[in-house]
């Protein structure tokens, strides 16, 4: 029986490829992923037969392991065409993510671009990763002062006729030494008569057109910052000198959000973002680790228990009632953590609100802690019929969770603190610390109190 869903794959690249017809370079990528997996010759052919437009695009939405067979099967002539036809910041990107793979075909690939191509990359691949300069692309559409806005409108035109610029939302004003001074919107600039100069339009409303600016140099979460909080399609980036250099779009925005946002998820989860698009092989030995990690804490909790063997041999209720302890320290604890993790990556809070982050996640414990542990310590005394034992209880579920707040707060501002991603294995941690100090507090009580 056919695989419905790979003869759709097919006959849609199929009609791309031989009748152009429109597909985004994420379908061509999903497309060409199905295939992989059920028709590894078709794949073959198919990856062959793109365009070297095509490519280049859907090279920038494919997994690694499928980037790995492009560098390795289509000729370097090809994927350099591909890469000089993206825009400067995705050719970085694609170079950068193809060194990763393969040094040595980066190398072969970089000296086979076009000399402006080379330049740009050059450029851009200097800076560090979570700089504004990383994620700008220096395609864009300025003018000086002192031009018409025939001559810029004509300009812009031929750009456009010759696929050197695309998402075009404003045109960036400099004066004669490159100096950013003003941005005008597209729609804004059809309103005016094409015989006056850029001097003659900004200077009749020089505050409607006041730029919105970053330096190369800004962290890109305080980037993403401004485009959001203004609302902008585009954003200039200049130096400190304020000499123009590019502009960030929202869709280079909303791929930075996007990866954050899922190595974030895979972090607290404990995996490897990348790991998860290579093979099971991979994907397993990827998770393993952690898993790893999680088995080598989960036995700690064990010697625990082991230290109240006897306790719980006299009084059986309490093998039965202390994973609710620890249940209700690990939910509680990860809430803070999730909150916690969220916030600071979205810079809402730093690491000098350690404490006033504290004191607001102590109070919120405090008081609902108390709401559960006299709810559970009453149902454990009528249950048992032993009211002591609903008291131990109430009291271990209260300094349990109150001790959860705690960690999920301290534990991803130290990580922040020491320069480490404050998600990374912060749910192992965090769990295997609630479980511990659940299974101590609640036995070590009962014991006390009880035994």
């Amino acid at each position: 029986m056919p695989n419905k869903n790979l003869e759709e794959a097919k006959e849609k690249l199929k009609k791309h490829i031989i009748d152009e017809s429109e597909l985004s370079a994420a379908d061509i990528a999903s497309h060409l992923k199905i295939l992989k997996t059920h028709d590894e010759d078709e794949y073959a052919k198919y990856l062959e037969k793109l365009d070297a437009h095509t490519l280049g695009e859907a090279a920038m939405e494919m997994p690694e392991h499928m980037l790995r067979d492009v560098i390795e099967n289509i000729p370097n002539d090809k994927i350099a065409e591909a890469i000089d036809e993206l825009e400067s910041d995705d050719a970085t990107d694609l170079i950068q993510t193809i060194e990763e793979i393969d040094e040595e075909k980066a190398k072969e690939l970089f000296s086979s671009l076009e000399i402006d191509s080379q330049k740009e990359i050059s450029k851009l691949i200097n800076y560090e990763d979570n700089e504004a300069g990383a994620y700008m692309q220096t395609e864009l559409f300025s003018a000086r002062l002192d031009e018409s806005l025939g001559s810029a409108i004509a300009r812009f035109r031929i750009m456009k006729q010759e696929n050197k610029i695309e998402n075009v939302f404003s045109l960036f004003v400099v004066d004669n030494e490159g100096v950013l001074k003003h941005t005008i919107a597209l729609e804004d600039l059809i309103t005016y008569d094409f015989n006056l100069n850029l001097n003659q339009i900004v200077v009749e409303d020089e505050e409607r057109f006041k730029p919105h600016f970053a330096i190369d140099s800004d962290d890109i979460k305080v980037v993403a910052d401004i485009i959001m909080d203004y609302d902008l399609s585009a954003i200039a980036v200049t130096n400190r000198a304020g000499i123009l250099l590019g502009r960030i779009t929202t869709d280079d925005i909303h791929d930075f959000l996007k990866e954050s946002a899922t190595e974030q998820i895979y972090n607290l989860a404990g995996v490897n973002d990348e790991a998860e698009e290579e093979g099971l092989v991979k994907t397993g030995r990827a998770r393993a680790a952690w898993l790893f990690v999680n088995l080598i804490t989960a036995i700690l909790g064990v010697i625990v228990i082991g230290f109240f063997e006897k306790s719980i041999e006299s009084l059986v209720a309490l093998a039965v009632l202390m994973p609710i302890v620890a249940s209700m320290g690990g939910n509680a604890g990860n809430q803070t953590l999730a909150v916690t993790v969220r916030r600071l990556a979205l810079g809402e809070i730093g690491i000098d609100d350690f404490w006033t982050v504290l004191k607001k996640e102590i109070i919120m414990a405090i008081f609902n802690s108390l709401i559960f542990a006299i709810f559970l310590g009453v149902l454990v005394g009528l249950w048992f019929d032993m009211p002591m034992l609903g008291v131990v209880i109430a009291v271990a579920m209260v300094a349990n969770i109150i001790m959860a707040a705690f960690l999920g707060t301290f534990i991803p501002l130290t990580l922040k603190r020491i320069g480490l991603d404050p998600a990374v294995g912060s749910t192992v941690f965090l769990t295997t610390a609630t479980d511990i100090i659940g299974f101590f507090v609640f036995l070590g009580l009962a014991t006390w109190i009880l035994l």
